[in-house]
């Protein structure tokens, strides 16, 4: 069949509904998964998109048409398939999302037993390579499918990684944005002493009032305005697929991810001293340093949630984190859930017996441009001529440029999927930041 090679991305299989990625497409995504990695028994889920549910179904009829069972568990978050991978006999499992995506874009996120990401050279682009030669091989008697209800053992496991008797009745504004995490979320504070205050929980994959998308600042417009009405002391955000979490203070201030990661690595190495924590190029640098003054072992790694897995693995990391608002955990089986890092934050704040902006306030010593986005016409060029211009700098190129000064210091990274360039600043002082941000903008946009 003809259909476009470049939804098979590195880390996903994403694209346009009906255009790009349709029931056809997505059966022969199924067999292909199926045997390339020689699967008996698979996982799948699906986010609350409208064009999910028959998505999913299509996933399914070619699984079972290459010989595989199917469990069906339903309409889920993505940390649920991850939890699904690690925590039962399965040997796969599948995730039907575009996560943050706008409405018309679907696609599958995958794994194997025990949460093992399925990244573009793992596999994802064996299944594209499978399907472009024609190469899929199906049986006369098909799987079997059976439907599982696995929101009893997630919740379970979830609230057995934090105290939970610690937990005070904070008031918790929650954006789902139409995606599935309200109903995720509903699930979880059964068991919780909180009030939550919901916005945006009916699932409508139209996305009626903002894209599930909140690491854009307009997306957080309603429930910042709804953490001042409510007087509440925190508010979360989720994207379309529950996966990432974005944190308000009491004062409807955001909170950066890199303060989030400070505050649960040192949690984390309270409960588990002298473990290795991870962190992504663009995350600041008082990660590093709450790390090392808790007597923790940190460690960089690249973008992107497959290569912070697999590193996490290989370093038996406990925590990562990711700019992006991505937290990963070994006691999860390597994978991100936004869902633990709400709890832990709540944990976080009802030990403190303080506000959410004054726990951060000792982690907010350095001031973060956050990341700018440019479109460029060569990328490679581009980086090459910022490295010269700042060759007196500390380089580093595990992905994309890194260069550290005393004082300052910024990554530049290629976008996987767009012709971006990606720019983080950060520096001890506001002045320096926002002198070398406009320095290098000027130079990128040149």
């Amino acid at each position: 069949m003809e259909f476009d090679p470049s939804i098979f991305k590195s880390y996903d299989v994403r694209g346009i509904y009906p255009e790009t990625i349709d029931e056809e497409l997505a059966e022969k995504i199924g067999i292909a998964f199926v045997n390339h990695f020689n699967l008996k028994n698979v996982a799948v889920g699906r986010d609350g998109r409208i064009s999910s549910p028959q998505l999913s179904k299509a996933l399914i009829r070619g699984i079972t048409k290459a010989d595989a069972d199917v469990t069906d568990v339903g309409e889920i978050c993505s940390d649920m398939v991850y939890f699904a991978s690690g925590n039962y006999d399965f040997d796969g499992a599948a995730m039907v999302t575009a996560s943050h995506n706008p409405s018309q874009y679907n696609g599958f996120k995958f794994c194997l037993k025990g949460a093992v990401p399925v990244s573009g050279d793992d596999g994802i682009y064996a299944i594209r390579d499978l399907i472009q030669k024609d190469e899929l091989k199906t049986v006369e008697k098909i799987g079997v499918v059976v439907e599982k209800n696995i929101y009893a053992d997630y919740v379970n496991k979830l609230l057995s990684l934090i105290d939970v008797k610690k937990i005070k009745p904070l008031k918790i504004v929650v954006d789902a944005g139409n995606g599935i995490a309200g109903k995720v979320i509903t699930e979880i504070f059964k068991s919780l002493p909180c009030q939550i205050v919901p916005l945006y929980f009916e699932i409508d994959g139209n996305f009626p009032n903002h894209q599930p998308s909140p690491i854009e600042e307009k997306n957080l417009v309603d429930l910042k305005a709804k953490v001042r009405a409510e007087k509440a002391d925190l508010g979360l955000a989720f994207d379309g697929d529950g996966d990432r979490v974005f944190f308000i203070d009491e004062k409807a201030n955001g909170v950066s991810a890199t303060l989030i990661a400070a505050m649960v690595s040192e949690l984390m190495l309270e409960k588990f001293p002298g473990s290795r924590i991870l962190y992504n190029v663009n995350v600041g640098w008082v990660v590093k340093e709450t790390i090392e003054k808790m007597g923790g072992i940190p460690s960089v790694t690249p973008v992107g949630h497959s290569l912070i897995k697999a590193q996490m693995r290989k370093e038996d990391g406990l925590f990562a984190s990711e700019h992006s608002g991505h937290y990963f955990y070994r006691n999860l089986s390597y994978a991100d859930s936004g869902m633990v890092t709400t709890l832990i934050v709540l944990e976080i704040i009802s030990k403190a017996n303080q506000s959410l902006s004054e726990i951060v306030k000792k982690y907010d010593i350095y001031s973060l441009s956050g990341e700018i986005n440019t479109e460029v016409a060569d990328a490679k060029a581009k980086i090459a001529e910022i490295k010269s211009k700042y060759s007196d700098g500390k380089i580093s190129e595990l992905d994309g440029l890194a260069i550290e000064y005393s004082d300052w210091h910024f990554t530049l990274r290629s976008s996987n999927t767009e012709p971006l360039l990606r720019l983080n600043v950060e520096a001890k002082t506001k002045e320096i930041m926002e002198q070398k941000r406009d320095e290098l903008l000027e130079l990128i946009r040149s």
